[in-house]
């Protein structure tokens, strides 16, 4: 088996135009720069279906290793995903290291990861991929050790290395699921406050952070580049109205994300399916702006998120020649799309303004006395109420004023007749 290099810089890039998967291109060449690598050149070509041996045929093969003598390639990226066989086999023709999409991705979401968190679900959706590919460059350790003197405990190196996958893949899912525990907690103390939250969401590069970031004043990594943050960062937003929501900053989306990422960010992704609201921030002016924000709502589909009402923020507009920020309204009088520009600072106080306006709930307030036999019912409230003040008088009974949202009047019903 031949040596692999430690890292590959220059990247020799593989694309094929498939009658069932299209890819794009441009975006290959954005996550090469993105890992650090540097395309140098592109191979090009279309099939029916893929080769199953090698995915390209024989012919395309030698162009490849004629495209990596001619510029002195020294890693190999295809715009697809690759079966484990077909990654062993060329890089067996090539003699050269070879990466598929995923694997591509996998790794700047490696450079990416800050957290222990982050760094945690990296690691868990790395193993998962790497776990159908252990055999490549591990072939001599396959035989078992034979003769007298030599046979060994039974196990190969190639199994022993499964078993400790496997083991360690199961510690960093046990963390995993602590992490997703108090993930819950979190989010059900800030609906006992009744404080909405909202995430941000969209395809990578659309400008999400860069937004956040103007929004709340934080100062998280931004720059232009794909997946620039991963880790999910909340803030506090007061709204003029009095009003105050929490702003989650969630990771970018691609298509065609790897399964593997999709599970291993499921607790940070809930962010987004369990938010009061969606701020799709659209790069307004992409090319492919209405494919990103289809792929983009398949994989809020893929995380059940699809339900959660949505705000479009279309983002860059100084790029855009004569279009001013404003605000779009539907047909029932309610903001369903912003235009402005993060970076610029324009607009941004109308999308403070549209928040305001979709959650302008008219509360409503109340109060009630409870006596020292009736706490069950003030537990009941708890969930559904905002306390206001909460006084005892000398017999021990409690004298509370809330806040409820005017739609949730009818789930207090039942309670302020026990109360009553």
């Amino acid at each position: 088996m031949f040596e692999r290099p430690d890292a590959g810089e220059r990247a020799i890039l593989v694309h094929l135009n498939l009658q069932y998967d299209q890819e794009d291109l441009d975006e290959l060449k954005e996550l090469t720069k993105s890992a650090g690598a540097e395309p140098v050149f592109v191979v090009t070509g279309s099939r029916h279906r893929p080769d199953p041996k090698h995915f390209v045929g024989l012919g395309k093969l030698d162009e490849i290793r004629e495209a990596i003598a001619e510029h002195e390639a020294n890693i190999v990226i295809f715009n697809h995903p690759l079966s484990p066989s077909q990654e062993r086999n060329i890089e067996k023709a090539l003699s050269i290291r070879v990466v598929d999409r995923n694997g591509l991705i996998l790794d700047i979401f490696a450079q990416r990861a800050q957290t222990f968190e982050g760094k945690l679900q990296v690691e868990l959706a790395q193993l998962k991929h790497l776990s159908t590919r252990l055999i490549r460059g591990w072939t001599h350790l396959e035989r078992q050790k034979g003769g007298i003197g030599l046979r060994g405990p039974g196990e190969t190196q190639l199994e022993t290395d499964r078993r400790l996958l496997a083991v360690r893949i199961k510690q960093i899912q046990q963390r995993l699921d602590k992490v997703q525990k108090q993930r819950h907690q979190g989010r059900s103390k800030r609906k006992k406050a009744e404080v909405p939250t909202v995430s941000l969401v969209g395809y990578t590069n659309a400008g999400k952070s860069t937004l956040f970031n103007t929004l709340t004043g934080a100062e998280i990594y931004a720059a232009n580049q794909l997946f620039a943050t991963l880790d999910p960062t909340l803030r506090q937003l007061n709204l003029e109205n009095g009003n105050s929501l929490i702003l989650a900053d969630t990771v970018g989306f691609i298509r065609h994300l790897p399964h593997e990422l999709v599970a291993a960010f499921r607790s940070t992704l809930q962010e987004a399916s369990e938010a009061d609201l969606l701020l799709h921030v659209i790069d307004a002016a992409a090319n492919d702006r209405d494919d990103t924000i289809f792929q983009v709502n398949q994989v809020l589909k893929d995380i059940e998120a699809d339900k959660v009402p949505q705000l479009r923020v279309y983002n860059k507009i100084d790029l855009l020649e004569h279009v001013e920020p404003h605000i779009d309204y539907g047909d029932d009088g309610k903001p369903i799309a912003v235009w402005l520009s993060a970076q610029q600072q324009l607009g941004c106080d109308l999308l403070h303004q549209a928040l305001a306006e979709l959650f302008a709930e008219s509360k409503v307030r109340r109060q009630c006395l409870l006596q020292p036999s009736q706490l069950g019912i003030k537990a009941k409230l708890f969930n559904y109420v905002h306390i206001i003040s909460e006084e005892f008088d000398a017999d021990g009974n409690t004298h509370l004023v809330f806040e409820i949202d005017q739609k949730n009047l009818g789930l207090i019903k039942n309670i302020e007749t026990e109360a009553a």
